[in-house]
């Protein structure tokens, strides 16, 4: 009973995606880039904006015998991401998106692997970890669209665009959380 009640902690508290949702997503790859096949959504006719792209950071753990354990998974997710105006400079703005979100999976990845693991406090402190690594991915994601004014700053977006590259090649040592 006390295995279960753990599983039903972990997944209110973290985002997971169950087996049969697989096809609707799609896992970040370096190699494997965004094409307006994968925007299934309909848009959102209250938003004006061109496209939008959901992304989902996974995260189950385990203790056992004190052992932390855990996985991690940045994924996009296809009938959550929709496109109204479809060309490449706009698709290029997206993929930005789903970057920033492994970029701060990496980012989560590096804290999870510094944290000591506390037996008293380890369900605050992993929850902790995850909401504020989450905060800061979405601020940063804010922070992309206001700068970007949503991609319709072309120098702005050639400008986070290198700062978004070069993110990932600062980040790649922790690009391994995935099993």
């Amino acid at each position: 009973m006390l295995i279960l009640k753990k599983l039903l902690l972990i997944f209110l508290v973290f985002p997971f995606v169950a087996p049969g949702q697989s096809n609707n997503l799609i896992k970040w790859s370096a190699e494997k880039k965004l094409d307006w096949k994968d925007y299934l959504a309909a848009p959102d006719e209250r938003s004006g904006a061109a496209a939008s792209t959901s992304t989902q950071i996974g995260f189950e753990y385990h203790v056992r015998d004190n052992n932390l354990t855990y996985s991690i998974t940045c994924y996009f997710a296809k009938e959550k991401s929709w496109g109204r105006y479809k060309n490449a400079y706009i698709l290029s703005h997206e993929q930005g998106h789903f970057d920033i979100a492994e970029i701060f999976t990496r980012k989560f990845f590096k804290t999870l692997r510094e944290y000591k693991f506390n037996e008293r406090s380890y369900k605050t402190d992993l929850r902790d970890i995850y909401t504020n690594a989450m905060r800061e991915k979405e601020r940063f994601q804010q922070q992309y669209d206001s700068e970007t004014d949503y991609s319709r700053n072309k120098s702005k977006q050639e400008e986070w665009q290198k700062q978004i590259e070069k993110m990932l090649e600062e980040t790649k040592e922790y690009a391994g959380y995935s099993n």
